[in-house]
């Protein structure tokens, strides 16, 4: 595109001017520092309980440990040539992001309770900013899991990946998968009001998204409508990434695909979170 374009009688420039672009690019800039603000906030509250950390890890270790070796030995689910520990092992790591993102939200309840979101909704940050912020705060949590699944994983003599590629890969996929369910979990607390509620409801959703997905069998010997649910489930996305990735196995879908669903569900939830953040202080 040229800079100017004749309508014949005077010239017209169809570039944006110098300074719109500088204020797009100050307000994007803004926006990333809001929001990593934001995020470490959050992650700074894990310095005052570090054995959070260690606490979530011990349902999806139970899992590896015992659902694993014992699934492996019974040989009753189907998974080819790959062993059922090794197949089974990236869908515990997205199980225990979903965990982990899935009850973040009741922190926006603590914080209404303290009078914590009235002053961040009185303040100029974007409220896309506090809702982004707070998802990947959830990220972060889940990497030190996911650290702690490969160490498990290695225990266990499952053949795990090195490629860098593969590992930056993973990382951002459980990144995306912990902002995800974080997001869906801050647009509940926003609804319910209570932590009763709050709790129940996260309870109630845990199961369905986990069973419902490939994370411990193949989509493939799901009944019918099995099926159909666990292609519209995010989490069969993740774990289809994170299978891909940490297994060095080709994508049973395609990884483009797997990472722009959950880049499109993380975007549309952060979009409809922010829309319902001031509903949470009231």
């Amino acid at each position: 595109m040229t800079p100017h374009e004749h309508d014949g009688s005077q010239t017209v420039s169809v570039n944006p001017p110098d300074g719109a672009r500088s204020g797009l690019r100050a307000d994007v800039i803004q926006f990333i520092y809001k929001t990593l603000v934001i995020t470490e906030l959050d992650v700074r509250k894990l310095r005052h309980d570090p054995t959070e950390i260690f606490m979530r890890v011990v349902q999806p270790a139970l899992w590896l440990l015992v659902f694993g070796q014992v699934m492996s030995q019974l040989r009753a689910i189907p998974t080819g040539d790959l062993r059922y520990l090794d197949f089974m092992a990236p869908g515990i790591l997205a199980q225990s992001v979903l965990f982990i993102a899935i009850f973040s939200g009741i922190t926006v309840i603590w914080e209404r309770d303290l009078g914590i979101i009235h002053k961040f909704l009185a303040s100029p940050t974007p409220r896309a900013a506090l809702v982004t912020g707070k998802a990947l705060s959830a990220g972060v949590r889940a990497l030190s899991q996911g650290v702690i699944i490969y160490v498990l994983a290695l225990l266990l003599g499952v053949q795990v990946n090195w490629n860098p590629l593969a590992l930056i890969g993973t990382l951002l996929a459980v990144l995306l998968g912990a902002a995800l369910f974080a997001t869906f979990s801050l647009i509940i607390a926003c609804l319910v009001k209570t932590r009763e509620r709050f709790m129940g409801i996260g309870q109630l959703m845990t199961m369905p998204l986990f069973f419902a997905s490939n994370a411990i069998y193949p989509i493939a010997i799901m009944p019918d409508w099995l099926k159909v649910i666990a292609r519209v489930n995010p989490l069969s996305y993740q774990v289809d990434i994170l299978r891909s990735l940490m297994l060095g196995l080709p994508s049973a879908t395609n990884l483009l695909v797997d990472f722009g669903v959950l880049i499109a569900f993380t975007i549309v939830l952060i979009w409809i979170g922010a829309r319902l953040y001031p509903e949470a202080a009231i």
